[in-house]
């Protein structure tokens, strides 16, 4: 297990959550690393914090999927995080799952919040 998030920030994706336990598995932290210039190998310790208090989550093109965005401490960039919760209709034993994660810059972030519909929004303190 990776992390555990909160139903109160995740419910905006896929209703109430069925577990609060986040897996990533061997072949999605590959990927990461891979095809996104080893993001997971240089930023998955960041995850668990990211997923704890996000800054945004948006909406992805796949059902029961968000994507988790969060600011990276140590560069100072951002983390997109591509998160699929566990819902009813998947088998019993499914976890919420790290799909893929990259980093992204100001611009990039910029232009998911023109172009993507908000989910959830940090409240300011």
């Amino acid at each position: 297990m990776l992390c555990r998030i909160e139903n109160r920030i995740y419910k905006c994706i896929a209703g109430d959550l069925m577990t609060d336990e986040v897996i990533i598995t061997d072949r999605q932290a590959a990927h990461s690393n891979e095809d996104h210039s080893s993001a997971f190998e240089k930023y998955g310790g960041e995850i668990p914090r990211i997923l704890a208090d996000p800054d945004l989550i948006f909406e992805d093109k796949r059902p029961f999927s968000g994507l988790v965005v969060g600011r990276i401490r140590i560069e100072g960039k951002n983390l997109a995080i591509a998160l699929r919760i566990r819902v009813a209709s998947d088998p019993e034993g499914y976890k919420n799952s790290v799909i893929t994660c990259w980093d992204i810059g100001e611009d990039r972030l910029e232009i998911y919040r023109r172009n993507r519909k908000i989910l959830y929004m940090r409240p300011k303190v």
